[in-house]
């Protein structure tokens, strides 16, 4: 009997009847052949492997992680994803070929979900006020929680014991936060398009639902209660669609695209804000234009608002005007400008002056704009621009060209090619005094204060050498005095040329109070875990704040906790390693990356394998005080 028919034929099928739409209990990734396909296989090394055989220097994800990635993500990336391109000249049939070769080790087996489910007098989702609704926490970002909203003191945060681990079949990359209200987590895994409502109010987690997506899934889950009462959950794809679900009953309400230009993208979590849901538009151009072939490059950066009860767009904002034609490439290919400027991660909201804060990444063709590598204030009412403020000018940069700056593509010589975009979402915090300041974490390894009500430089420090794989990549936080930030290593720097780690400054002047520098560990069997043990160790997730200890995870697998104060290490634990799950599911750790780490219920929340740059996984582990 299929997994597909034990779920639908168990009691617990009659009690969610009523709570799924069919097509969430029938949908199914197909168990696709372990045989290796010789066609895929031979088709991947003329096409893809001299990008994905060399991932450090592509910034491509390696083989190993697109053969846990599963036949549904591999095949979106070729055909409407990010290697779109790249397999343009493939067939239908190449694809498919590709698809079974590199699938041949990820057969997906959801049958854990039946044997998981809760029963009766767990099954109910919570409604009411929620522990983890945004992405940075609250409005402004700061990724901070108190004692009480996590269930954990600091000397819990020092007397942590794994209390379970969860694996998810089909997946390389744990990535994407939850929202949590009460003992309900709703919880997205990116590359099989699910999202799982899960009770984690007992022993162990139970499934009270889970809702399939034909894409796969991308941004942080956003939990709101509506005026009437309905909670929701706001969320968006990789097709750059954003999507308004009930929470209890897992219907989506609307599911609207954002696109602005055809490669238009959302990694960004969207904010839900009175009556709108601002999301922030990214591109995957970034990975196009080095292709010699490629009219580079056409897509640019926005923020559009959406009508909260209809999905109806009410305004835009462009990062830039629409590209126009410029030259001719040396290989007869038209080219596009001005390109890029996209915004990678969610806004922050200002309430008392009616402003939205983001952030901006590197511009991807000439002519550069004075808007990418940028922070921009825009109001809400009309998404107008109220300030910019340009921390780094003439910022062109392709994936590829940094190892091959001749392609006809490739940035002209006046530009930096840094991509020092603005990964981590901006913040609003204040400062001992009252005043407000608008602070940014910058991959040159750069954060800046600025005047909210002016754009006007406050104050800048820098913490790192930066780079495209380097700086402040992810998140900040803050805890009411101090600012925290990790910062990452860069791309091909070894041990002796680099300097990752955690920092804390202070909010008033940036003056540095302390900090952690990581170091590469390769002891005991470390390095037949993680073979890049000595090449990648540095921390690019988003940093998170419990009562007074910061938690940081880093690219090695490790999980650590310090004191806010002074920056004594209280906890640490190893998670690129297997762990036998208490659902059945074969998983290990590995890269801790993106927004990784939250806490509540008493549990702090980790989940472990980032295979995009890092080391692939699939585990969800929980982590307990021993009291």
């Amino acid at each position: 009997m299929s997994s597909t028919s034990r779920f639908l034929t168990s009691p617990v099928f009659i009690a969610l009847a009523y709570l799924l739409p069919v097509s969430l209990l029938y949908a199914q990734e197909p168990v696709v052949s372990t045989d290796i396909n010789a066609a895929g296989m031979a088709i991947y090394e003329e096409t893809c492997s001299s990008c994905h055989d060399m991932p450090v220097e592509t910034k491509s994800p390696p083989i190993d992680t697109l053969k846990r990635m599963g036949p549904r993500a591999v095949r979106y990336a070729l055909t409407n994803g990010k290697m779109k391109v790249q397999a343009a000249a493939l067939s239908e049939n190449d694809i498919d070929n590709v698809v079974a070769y590199l699938s041949a080790t990820a057969d997906v087996d959801n049958s854990w979900i039946s044997d998981n489910i809760c029963p009766a007098e767990r099954m109910d989702v919570d409604t009411g006020e929620p522990t983890i609704w945004t992405q940075g926490f609250d409005r402004m970002n700061h990724r901070n929680l108190t004692a009480e909203q996590a269930g954990l003191t600091t000397s819990d945060m020092g007397n942590l014991k794994l209390a379970w681990s969860m694996g998810f079949p089909s997946t390389a990359n744990m990535r994407s936060q939850p929202a949590i209200v009460g003992n309900t987590m709703y919880f997205p895994i990116v590359d099989s398009g699910q999202l799982f409502a899960l009770d984690i109010g007992g022993d162990a987690p139970c499934v009270k639902w889970v809702y399939e997506h034909d894409i796969p899934l991308r941004t942080t889950i956003g939990y709101h209660t509506l005026k009437d009462g309905r909670p929701v959950l706001v969320f968006a794809d990789n097709s750059a669609h954003t999507l308004l679900m009930d929470a209890i009953t897992a219907e989506v309400i609307w599911d609207v695209s954002v696109q602005v230009t055809s490669v238009s993208n959302v990694t960004a979590m969207p904010v839900l804000y009175g009556d709108r849901v601002y999301v922030a538009i990214s591109s995957g151009e970034l990975n196009m234009g080095a292709a010699p072939d490629y009219e580079c490059c056409t897509s640019h950066g926005a923020v559009v608002a959406l009508d909260l009860a209809t999905g109806a767009r009410e305004w835009v904002y462009h990062t830039m005007e629409d590209a126009k034609p410029t030259t001719v490439s040396r290989v007869g290919t038209q080219q596009y400008g001005p390109s890029g400027a996209p915004i990678w991660t969610a806004p922050a909201v200002d309430e008392k002056r009616g402003l939205l804060y983001v952030g901006t990444g590197e511009n991807t063709s000439a002519p550069p704009t004075d808007t990418s590598d940028a922070i921009l204030a825009l109001r809400l009412e009309d998404g107008s621009l109220a300030w910019k403020f340009q921390a780094t000018p003439n910022d062109i940069y392709l994936t590829g060209c940094d190892r091959n700056p001749g392609g006809p593509n490739c940035p002209p010589a006046y530009s930096i090619n840094k991509d020092v975009d603005f990964g981590a979402a901006i913040m609003l915090a204040q400062t001992r005094d009252g005043s407000d300041l608008v602070l940014g974490g910058q991959k040159s390894g750069d954060v800046w204060a600025l005047n909210p009500d002016t754009g006007e430089l406050v104050w800048n420090t820098k913490i790192g050498p930066g780079g495209a794989m380097g700086g402040i990549h992810w998140g900040m936080a803050f805890d009411g005095e101090r600012l925290f930030a990790g910062n990452n290593q860069s791309t091909g720097q070894s041990a002796d040329g680099n300097d990752p780690g955690l920092f804390a400054l202070d909010i008033n002047n940036g003056s540095m109070l302390w900090e952690y520098h990581h170091t590469p560990d390769c002891s005991g069997n470390r390095r037949e875990q993680l073979p890049s043990c000595d090449r990648s160790w540095g921390m690019s997730a988003a940093t998170m704040i419990v009562d007074e200890a910061v938690v940081q995870g880093t690219m090695d697998g490790l999980i650590k906790v310090f004191s806010t104060t002074n920056g004594e290490p209280i906890f640490a634990y190893d998670t690129a390693h297997p762990f036998t799950t208490m659902n059945g599911v074969e998983a290990r750790g590995g890269a801790i990356d993106n927004f990784s780490v939250w806490a509540a219920n008493g549990t702090l929340f980790v989940q472990s394998g980032y295979g995009l740059f890092g080391i692939p996984g699939n585990v969800l582990l929980a982590f307990k005080p021993v009291r």
